[in-house]
């Protein structure tokens, strides 16, 4: 290898695609090739890894679903010297707890991005603490932490020391995620036709993205309308969302799908898109609909309300707030201009401040940095 190149391991927990594989994949590609070489370590495997080998992303997989599983860490490390690693980058907190032994052994600089913290206030209060102290002592291992916004700035800092440490939005790639190119229309695969209106759900089944909360506002929406409501995901919690939805008698207008990597072309097909996390650092997903010019509804968490202005490039709500989510459905299935307007201005929104070329620059400068020290 030309070892005027840097040679980065980029360490992220599984080999599922959620927002941090998203955005693990987005960089790889980005980061130009003249100064970085990529290798990826997932600990688990998946599509994500399958989509890195088809780009000729090197990776490796080594298999753990647990946070701070000392029996991997001397694996990690022959890893580090098999590959001759010079940097370190760590996508949350279970990459961070298996991988910074072996780069801190090696001498190798760590790079932690925090893509929205392992604590939150839905925990009880043992479980927080435990949370808190954790990813303490994982940013103190760190030579860098990379808020993905800045409400995880502070919200870090009011907890524990966090210097040094930047914030590095979350961009997307605008070629990709570009309403005006053709797509192929899904709702024939589907069987939802052109005068239907659809809400969709992109996210992974978790408790984190509150599936619950949406099929209890979608039992309150009125069947008269003319809407269907489109999940896509799998998830641990998959199976209880279903029933749901099933106790409560929605299965008529609710359409589950599972994990499916088409996300532009699923976006081009919705009328609104729905994110009622209940915490998040900053949420792709949502930046990839409000790219594909789409209406949206979120909950009123961490980085999310530093991207929705509400009433004006999306609607917000309060976390688990049933009624006030279909109260917002509503409102966007029954007010056509509404719906436009905040399409329009979410688009506007997320490329004036959330483009890939401008989160890897900022990435590569900070790689730059770290290796002139």
């Amino acid at each position: 290898m030309n070892k005027s190149k840097m040679k980065i391991l980029h360490a992220i927990r599984q080999g599922k695609i959620g927002g941090g594989e998203t955005h693990v994949l987005d960089l790889v590609q980005e980061l130009s090739k003249n100064d970085f070489e990529s290798v990826v370590l997932a600990f688990t495997d998946g599509p994500l890894i399958t989509e890195l080998n088809k780009l000729g992303i090197k990776t490796h997989v080594i298999l753990t679903e647990k946070p701070f599983d000392i029996g991997v860490w001397k694996e990690v490390r022959q890893l580090m010297i098999a590959e001759g690693i010079d940097l370190l980058h760590a996508h949350g907190t279970r990459a961070q707890s298996n991988t910074f032994w072996g780069a801190r052994k090696l001498g190798i600089p760590v790079v932690y991005t925090v893509h929205g913290w392992s604590f939150h206030p839905n925990q009880n209060a043992l479980v927080k603490k435990l949370r808190i102290l954790s990813e303490r002592f994982l940013v103190a291992k760190a030579d860098v932490t990379i808020c993905v916004s800045t409400n995880n700035l502070n919200e870090g800092r009011s907890n524990f020391p966090m210097n040094p440490a930047v914030v590095i939005k979350n961009g997307i790639n605008f070629t990709k995620f570009n309403p005006d190119r053709s797509f192929g229309s899904l709702r024939a695969e589907f069987d939802i036709d052109e005068e239907t209106l659809i809400v969709g759900y992109i996210a992974r089944i978790t408790a984190q993205k509150d599936p619950f909360t949406f099929i209890e506002a979608i039992a309150k929406v009125p069947d008269e309308l003319n809407v269907k409501f489109l999940i896509v995901g799998d998830g641990d919690l998959k199976i209880q969302t279903v029933a749901l939805a099933e106790r409560l008698k929605v299965m008529h207008k609710v359409i589950f799908s599972g994990f499916r990597q088409d996300i532009p072309d699923l976006l081009s097909i919705f009328d609104i898109y729905c994110l009622p996390s209940l915490w998040e650092g900053l949420p792709i997903g949502l930046l990839e609909a409000m790219a594909m010019r789409k209406a949206t509804i979120s909950s009123a968490v961490n980085g999310t309300k530093e991207v929705i202005e509400d009433g004006v490039n999306g609607l917000l709500i309060e976390p688990k707030d049933a009624v006030g989510l279909r109260n917002a459905i509503l409102r966007l299935v029954t007010e056509k201009p509404l719906r436009e307007s905040l399409a329009k201005q979410a688009e506007i929104a997320v490329k004036k401040d959330y483009s890939i070329s401008k989160m890897t620059l900022q990435i590569e400068d900070l790689y730059k940095k770290i290796k002139n020290r």
